[in-house]
This record gives C-alpha cells, sequence and structure tokens, in this order.
C-alpha cells in the first residue's frame, strides 16, 4: 500500500508540475511569439519569461533559500557562470538573477516545439561541436554585454551525469569572454535541482525544496587571456566546494507496488559443491 500511495502522489505532483508549466506559455505564447520577432522588444520578452518562471515555481510549492556571497554587480553587466544539474536550472536563474539577462543555451533548445523558436530568436543557442556556431555565440555575449546585458552560460555545456556531485570539465569560452570583456565573474552553484526535475531520459518530477548560491563576484580587471586558465580552475573550484555530500543522486523511478528483488547468482560455500565446469574456472592461472 506505502509504494501505491507514493506512485499515486508523483503523479498526482507530476501533472501539477506539468499544467502550471505549460498552461501559462500557452495563455501567453501570441505575446512572446510576437515580442520575439524585434531586438528592442526582447527585454520585455525576458519579462515576461522571468514572471513566468516565477509563477511556476511558486506553484510548484517548492521553497527556494537563495545565499548571496556578496552583492552582485550593479555599475555593470557581468558573466554567470553556473553548474548545470537539471531541467529547472534555467528557470531557477531567471527567477533568481536579476536585471536582462542573455542566456547560452546549447541548439537543441531551439527545436522544441513552439518554444524552441522563441529561445532561439530572444537568447543564444549554441551548437558546441561546432567551431563556427562556438564562435558565433561568443561574438553573440561579447554585443550583449557591450549593451550592458549580463550572459549566463553553463561552462560543463550539458548536464553533469553526476549532478551535485561531480562537475563535468569546463570549457574555456566563458572565462576568455569575462577577460576580454573585462567584466565581473560570478560563479553559481544550484545544489537540489537534480532532485526535482533530473535528466533521466522522461519526464521525472520530486517535490523537493532549491537552493541557489551565488558566490562573491570575481573581478577580471587586469586579465589577460593567459589567466583564463588559473580563472576556470578557481571557478571550478569555487563551484565544487558548495556541492552537498548528502544531495548526491537523482530520486529514482516510483512503482505502483514494491519491485520483486533481484535474483542473486548462487555463490560457492563449503557446503555447496562447485560443479566440474567452476573447478576448472577456479584453477589459478599458470
Amino acid at each position: 500500500m506505502r509504494h501505491l500511495l507514493r506512485y499515486i502522489g508523483h503523479r498526482l505532483y507530476t501533472t501539477w508540475a506539468t499544467f502550471w508549466f505549460v498552461t501559462p506559455f500557452v495563455l501567453t505564447y501570441p505575446v512572446q511569439w510576437a515580442l520575439s520577432q524585434r531586438p528592442q522588444w526582447h527585454r520585455h520578452l525576458h519579462s515576461l519569461n522571468r514572471n513566468w518562471s516565477r509563477l511556476f515555481i511558486w506553484m510548484w510549492g517548492m521553497p527556494v533559500e537563495i545565499i548571496r556571497k556578496k552583492p552582485l554587480p550593479t555599475e555593470q553587466p557581468c558573466v554567470y557562470v553556473a553548474n548545470h544539474s537539471s531541467y529547472i536550472d534555467i528557470p531557477l536563474l531567471f527567477k533568481v538573477l536579476p536585471g536582462w539577462l542573455n542566456i547560452m543555451g546549447k541548439s537543441s533548445l531551439a527545436k522544441v516545439p513552439a518554444w524552441g523558436p522563441i529561445f532561439s530568436r530572444g537568447y543564444i543557442v549554441v551548437d558546441r561541436d561546432n567551431a563556427m556556431s562556438r564562435g558565433r555565440a561568443m561574438v553573440q555575449a561579447r554585443r550583449s554585454l557591450e549593451a550592458g546585458r549580463s550572459v549566463v552560460i553553463f561552462p560543463e555545456g550539458s548536464i553533469a551525469k553526476k549532478p551535485g556531485e561531480q562537475l563535468e570539465e569546463f570549457k574555456d569560452g566563458a572565462f576568455q569572454l569575462a577577460i576580454a570583456a573585462g567584466v565581473p565573474l560570478v560563479p553559481i552553484t544550484m545544489t537540489l535541482n537534480h532532485h526535482f526535475l533530473p535528466d533521466v531520459g522522461g519526464l521525472r518530477v520530486r517535490y523537493s525544496p532549491l537552493q541557489i548560491i551565488l558566490h562573491e563576484p570575481i573581478t577580471t580587471n587586469g586579465l589577460t587571456v593567459a589567466d583564463a586558465l588559473a580563472l576556470k580552475k578557481r571557478v571550478y573550484d569555487t563551484i565544487a566546494s558548495a556541492f552537498r555530500p548528502d544531495t548526491a543522486g537523482v530520486p529514482g523511478p516510483s512503482f505502483w507496488r514494491k519491485p520483486k528483488p533481484q535474483a542473486l547468482a548462487p555463490t560457492l560455500t563449503k557446503e555447496t559443491p562447485a560443479s566440474p565446469e567452476d573447478s576448472t574456472l577456479a584453477l589459478p592461472n599458470s
């Protein structure tokens, strides 16, 4: 019975979360589509996306803990560098980070029905396996910073294989960009997102508090491209230092009844004689 009730609870909460994610988008889709058509309207598109994110996260009922190590830069744009652990990462950043943001997302986001074309017009998409696409994305990001619009980058490039536990190797682009533009770089750790909406090849939603840590901004004044490697390591260590061992791993699937234990292969004991084949396999190497 306990497994059945938990299974029903998971299905109901998943339905609730999906409803409050999809419905506001459907209702505002004509406005979002219209705002995405002209660059001068993209600031309003981002405001709409921020309010959409705030609404569905609030309706999901999840408490969000925001930890600010130091005040964020307000006199100039900056490059935000965050770990990538869940599909909820972008909405949480939209909810928490101030100002008009430009976010760099993988090119596959542009292929999402209805929402993808809007995202690709309002933000930056990049094919990380294509050098020309990476170069074009960096140019867009530099122009964004010059226009006073902060940029958010996931330097891992994709959701980590062990989210909340181990970072993937960082790409260089975010650090070269911050140095070239002479803007502060803010490391961000999201410690619990992988518990809510993990990347498991399907839709798996689990109620979980969220936590986002905005680390102390790092100035890039006086740095050169030669300092990018050391800056990357510093940011990597800063983000990873906030991981919590007790939050490692993603939630497993739910079942309406208790799963049957898998049969274990028989082990040989003193009371269990080995077969001739086993005896042959057990011989030491010559």
